[in-house]
């Protein structure tokens, strides 16, 4: 099901009921069967409910086109969550799982596949990010074997590189020309890769730089004037790296009342907001140096990272949908 509310109200202004399937895996209990993200292009809404289907909406709610790429199985069954990304006419989809994966693009406007990658990698819950770079769209995918960037026209392999840890599932980020990559199960790695990299890079002095002694599992770093921000593994310790050169500006440091952390950080008008999944959001001061200037509790499990308009914050609870706005 997706669902639209009114951003000043909350009111619900449409409901839509895509599918109904009965699940044929049981997944992890921290998971949901709509665990990825939706995303919109200004004219329509992609939603991906991964073995469910993928489908396509207007701003209405109504289904414009589906596809069904599969089932999914996952590692251990814990269940699917990489979100689809969209860049101009193309949607491209990720499908690494413990079958045959595989990364798709999708006509936007018709759901026609336009090409298909098989890939060789495990069960991965990583979003791709899609930049542009010299006139070339890049479409720039984590995984455990490897971080491959394709060309988003042809789906031709334009570089790749290994040495990430197992279960990547932290989004790339890009700052100038080039993407920070990262992963932080059962080993860290945080790479720096120039988007002008051809072929494999592995091991090469290509690299920008590498740091590999703290790195986020499921949440994504922030990058916030200069800086990424992400905490150590699931844990609640932050730490801050110089995005150009990967030196330490805030070293591993705990955050008060946030034990374990799913949601990404994010950031607004100078301070970071990082909430843990008890509800707690701790809020710093950006910067070099560890000053915390506020710290608030929502009476409710928060897995999903909150996202930032204007003057409002909006927090998806496990149960509520929470508006939380400037006086």
């Amino acid at each position: 099901m997706v669902l639209a509310y009114d951003r000043a109200s909350g009111a619900e202004v449409w409901r839509s009921t895509v599918t109904e399937q009965v699940p044929h895996e049981a997944g992890h209990n921290t998971n949901t069967f709509a665990s990825a993200s939706p995303v919109s292009d200004g004219e329509r809404l992609y939603v991906s409910f991964g073995s469910r289907g993928v489908y396509c909406l207007d701003l209405n709610g109504k289904t414009l086109w589906s596809r069904d790429l599969g089932k999914m199985q996952t590692r251990a069954q814990f269940g699917e969550g990489s979100s689809p990304a969209v860049s101009g006419d193309t949607l491209v989809v990720p499908f690494d799982h413990e079958g045959e994966s595989f990364i798709v693009a999708l006509d936007a406007k018709s759901g026609e596949e336009r090409w298909r990658q098989t890939r060789d990698e495990q069960t991965t819950w990583s979003t791709p990010l899609i930049t542009e770079f010299n006139g070339r769209t890049q479409v720039v995918t984590n995984g455990s074997n490897r971080v491959r960037s394709y060309d988003l026209a042809t789906g031709e392999l334009i570089w790749e590189c290994g040495g990430q840890a197992g279960n990547p599932i932290p989004s790339p980020v890009r700052f100038e020309d080039n993407v920070i990559v990262m992963t932080g199960f059962r080993g860290y790695a945080i790479y720096s890769i120039p988007l002008s990299s051809k072929g494999d890079i592995t091991d090469s002095e290509t690299i920008t730089w590498i740091e590999e002694d703290a790195a986020p599992y499921v949440p994504s770093p922030l990058l916030y004037q200069g800086q990424l921000y992400f905490v150590k593994a699931n844990n609640g310790v932050l730490v801050s790296r110089d995005v150009k050169t990967g030196e330490l500006r805030i070293d591993q440091t705990r955050l008060p009342d946030i034990s374990t952390v799913y949601a990404s950080p994010v950031a607004a008008n100078g301070y970071v907001y990082l909430t843990g999944r008890d509800g707690t959001t701790v809020v710093l001061k950006h910067g070099n140096s560890f000053e915390v200037v506020a710290k608030n509790k929502l009476d409710e499990e928060i897995d999903a990272s909150a996202a930032i308009v204007g003057d409002e914050i909006f927090f998806r609870g496990k149960q509520h949908l929470y508006c939380v706005a400037k006086e």
